[in-house]
């Protein structure tokens, strides 16, 4: 089976099922600012899962892109990537646990879908604990699925409980189901053998039954949620019986062509370090492909996303060492077959095709002149070389731990491997400290003061678009209770006249005590009315668009999930306190109100 043909009979499933199907919204999450990228595919449902209504109902299905960053040092193994993609259906208040495992049962096991072996299939549940019983319920639903008992395992928490993605938010227990890849017949029990690593996890079945509150507590929630996850990449391995998830068609091509830029095979590769840098080099590329070919994509920088991507590509580049890659400029060629093999399904890759080439072209080049300084930074060096100071060669001038201890082999240095990896690990924890968040509804609350700067933000760039262009679009932004922190596309610097004309724009809107009106209607009625907003993948059949003013004192109009003020006149006096680069072709405002 193709990922073309798995991702759509998973689609295919569920809009028979009743599932509206909704496009695959952004990598980069907007108004978000706990997240760099969307890590899952619930995290632009978040609002949802809160309780607003769906445009496109009760019932969704949808495969997801997402990026996730915390274990790239990982990267390289049989199961970490970057970048995935997330099958998955939804329930919003509708159906709950029967539908959902049913449903999983007959999409795994049915022949007119992927028809696994039964044999070859086992479950986890919750075991309960002092906030939540034990999850009979679905423990019993299995059973009735045909399951053996002993192929059903109760876990803890760190198990089969999902959530929040923050201190507090939606949460709830979750059954799992896994797939036997041993050679040998699948073991019976599988309680005792749960952590056996050729029990492969596909599908992941979280029931939304409760809100954890700042207190500790958990509330059960009016409306409970099912939040389904198939990750499509780990499930393409697992129903062609490929050795590793490089094998399959979502890999291969690439793996062929780094093959063919290096001269090394991968397949039956007993080289373990050059099979590593096969694999990194496909991940990495990938995702920053992804990224920076995202409609709101971020070219290679020092900050944010623009990080991630730095640091995506200089890594595969660096592999690219090991594997004595010369052609200059290769990361191009990757990123090509990358884009022709996921530009039918994600359209604005080949949108962004020539965006995506000149900034790999660039930041190849900036790292040539990066290297040169870290051998500079290198041999300055003498005596051992410390964990701190192998850390910073690392972080500062992107040596990996294996260039480091290879030079201080040759120069005969002793190096401090322990001192670096109490240095990464530090680092990491503050990377994992960073990403953690709540989510509401893609601000960082909802309360009075947020709310009032997301409407304020809508007045902005409707008043930037004025004075700037129609080219200016939002590329990204960070609403909390004390200022709003906004991206957007435009080439150059703004004068000092055209920040206090934007100024004037917004602060006449809000003079003019404009009412905020939410309206749902079809994509083709948005654009039809001039609403702003990415539509070629982001959003779904029907949308909801906030309208700020009337008639001819119509001032903005904008696809957006709330929350907003009710009119203009309770934002105050709206005031830019910093405008400044953010990557290349993208500036940054920061603003507040008085």
């Amino acid at each position: 089976m193709t990922s073309k043909e798995l991702r759509q009979k998973y689609l295919d499933f569920f809009k028979a099922r009743e599932h509206a199907i909704i496009p695959s919204s952004s990598l980069i999450p907007e108004n978000d600012p706990t997240v760099l990228f969307t890590t899952a595919g619930m995290h632009p449902l978040v609002p949802y899962l809160l309780g607003q209504a769906h445009p496109e109902g009760k019932r969704l299905a949808d495969a997801q892109k997402c990026i996730r960053t915390g274990d790239i040092e990982e990267v390289g193994d049989l199961t970490h990537l970057t970048f995935f993609e997330m099958l998955g259906n939804w329930s919003l208040g509708d159906y709950f646990k029967k539908e959902a495992i049913t449903w999983s049962w007959e999409f795994l096991t049915n022949k007119e879908w992927l028809g696994l072996d039964k044999k070859n299939l086992a479950v986890s549940v919750f075991v309960g604990d002092d906030h939540a019983p034990f999850d009979q319920e679905s423990y019993d639903l299995w059973l009735a699925q045909g399951i053996d008992p002993e192929r059903i395992a109760k876990l803890g928490k760190e198990d089969n409980w999902w959530g929040p993605a923050g201190i507090t938010g939606p949460c709830g227990p979750d059954t799992e189901m896994f797939y036997w890849t041993g050679e040998a017949e699948a073991p019976a029990n599988f309680q005792e053998t749960h952590n056996d690593p050729h029990w492969v996890e596909i599908w992941n079945n979280v029931f939304m039954a409760y809100e954890k509150k700042a207190d500790g507590n958990f509330v059960e929630l009016a409306h409970k949620n099912v939040d389904t996850g198939m990750g499509l990449e780990r499930t393409l391995c697992v129903i062609n019986n490929q050795p590793d998830i490089y094998q399959t068609d979502l890999f291969l091509p690439i793996i062929e062509m780094v093959e063919s830029l290096s001269g090394k095979t991968y397949a039956n590769n007993n080289n373990e370090q050059e099979v590593k840098a096969f694999r990194v080099i496909a991940d990495h590329l990938k995702a920053a492909t992804m990224i920076m070919g995202d409609n709101k994509g971020m070219a290679p920088s020092n900050m944010d996303q623009g990080y991630i991507v730095r640091r995506l590509i200089r890594r595969a580049i660096r592999y690219g060492n090991i594997l004595d890659i010369k052609q200059e400029k290769w990361t191009m060629e990757l990123a090509k077959i990358i884009i022709k093999q996921y530009s039918d399904i994600y359209q604005e890759l080949g949108n962004r095709h020539d965006f995506v080439i000149s900034s790999l072209k660039e930041e190849e080049t900036k790292f040539s002149a990066t290297l040169e300084k870290g051998l500079r930074e290198f041999a300055k060096l003498s005596g051992n070389i410390s964990g701190e100071q192998a850390f910073n060669l690392y972080q500062s001038y992107g040596f990996p731990i294996e260039m480091t201890e290879e030079l201080a082999k040759t120069n005969n240095l002793p190096i401090d491997l322990n001192g670096f990896e109490q240095e990464m690990n530090k680092h990491q924890e503050l990377s994992r400290t960073a990403a953690a968040g709540k989510f509401k509804g893609g601000l960082a609350d909802h309360s009075e003061e947020t709310t009032r700067l997301h409407t304020a933000a809508h007045l902005m760039l409707a008043a930037l678009r004025q004075v700037l262009g129609n080219h200016v679009e939002q590329k990204g932004s960070n609403i909390t209770a004390e200022r709003l922190r906004f991206d957007f596309s435009h080439e150059e610097k703004m004068t000092t006249e055209q920040i206090a004309e934007v100024e004037k724009l917004v602060n006449q809107a809000i003079n003019s005590k404009l009412p905020v009106d939410c309206q749902e209607m079809t994509v083709a009625e948005a654009k039809e009315i001039g609403a702003t907003g990415v539509f070629e993948s982001k959003y779904g059949e029907r949308v909801k668009v906030y309208i700020v003013g009337e008639g001819e004192q119509n001032f903005s109009k904008e696809i957006c999930g709330g929350p907003h003020v009710n009119n203009t006149e309770e934002l105050g006096t709206f005031k830019i306190k910093k405008e400044e680069s953010s990557s290349a072709g993208v500036r940054r405002i920061k603003a507040i109100l008085e």
